[in-house]
C-alpha cells in the first residue's frame, strides 16, 4: 500500500487534534477542563484521549489538575523569559538553515501563507491569523531539515501559543505579530542572515506583548 494512502491511527489523529486545541487557544489557559468533556468535544475514545492528554502533559502543554481535570498552564513571567530564550535561540537558526535550500515554489507557497495570515489580521480572525500564521513559519522551519531543532520548536509554541491567543484577543489585532513581509524580501535575496533576523524580530514582538500583558494583569 502506498505511504499516502494508509490510515492514519486514531490516537494519531486525537493527538493531532488536542494538540491544535492547546496551541490555537481553543483551550483558555488555567481554565480546567474534564477529560470526559475532552472525549466529548473530540468525539474519540477514552483510551485515545488518555494517551494524547499523557503526551502532552510530557510536553509541558497540559497540567493535571486532579478530579480527572486537565489545564492549560498558565504562562509565568519567568516561564515567558525562558520560551523567548529558547524560540530566540533556536527559530532563527532554523530560518538561516532553511534559507539556502528554499525553491521559488517553496517561497510562493510562503508567500501565500503569509497573505492568508494578513487577510485573517485584516478581518479579525483571530482562530484563521493563528492557523495561518504557525503554518508561515513551519512550512519555513521543515525545510531546514533540522528535526531536533524542528521538534524543539514544535514543543516551546505548545507552551506559548495559548498565552499569544488570549493576548491578542484581549488587545485587538493589531498586537499579533508579523513581520512575514521582511522575511519573504530576505527570502527572495538568497539572504539568509536577513531571514534569520527577521524571524528573530517577528518572534521578539510577540513576545514583548505577551510579557506586557502579563505584567499589566500582575
Amino acid at each position: 500500500m502506498d505511504a499516502d494512502n494508509r490510515k492514519i491511527p486514531s490516537h494519531e489523529v486525537t493527538y493531532a487534534r488536542l494538540r491544535d486545541m492547546v496551541l490555537f487557544g481553543h483551550l483558555e489557559p488555567g481554565q480546567p477542563v474534564t477529560i470526559q468533556g475532552l472525549v466529548a468535544d473530540l468525539g474519540a475514545g477514552m483510551t485515545p484521549v488518555r494517551e494524547a492528554i499523557r503526551r502532552l502533559m510530557a510536553e509541558g502543554a497540559l497540567l493535571p489538575q486532579g478530579n480527572r481535570r486537565v489545564a492549560v498552564p498558565q504562562l509565568s513571567a519567568d516561564m515567558l523569559d525562558q520560551v523567548a530564550f529558547a524560540r530566540l535561540a533556536i527559530e532563527p537558526k532554523l530560518a538561516e538553515l532553511a534559507a539556502p535550500r528554499l525553491t521559488g515554489d517553496r517561497i510562493d507557497q510562503l508567500e501565500a501563507i503569509d497573505g492568508a495570515v494578513n487577510r485573517a489580521i485584516d478581518a479579525g480572525k483571530l482562530s484563521d491569523y493563528l492557523t495561518a500564521n504557525h503554518a508561515f513559519h513551519f512550512v519555513l522551519y521543515e525545510v531546514a531539515d533540522a528535526p531536533v531543532l524542528y521538534d524543539m520548536a514544535r514543543s516551546l509554541w505548545l507552551r506559548a501559543g495559548p498565552s499569544l491567543r488570549a493576548v491578542i484577543a484581549r488587545y485587538g489585532r493589531e498586537v499579533a505579530p508579523d513581520l512575514h513581509r521582511e522575511a519573504l524580501v530576505a527570502m527572495r535575496k538568497g539572504d539568509a542572515k536577513a531571514l534569520s533576523a527577521a524571524i528573530e524580530r517577528d518572534i521578539q514582538q510577540g513576545v514583548d506583548h505577551v510579557r506586557q500583558a502579563l505584567s499589566e494583569a500582575a
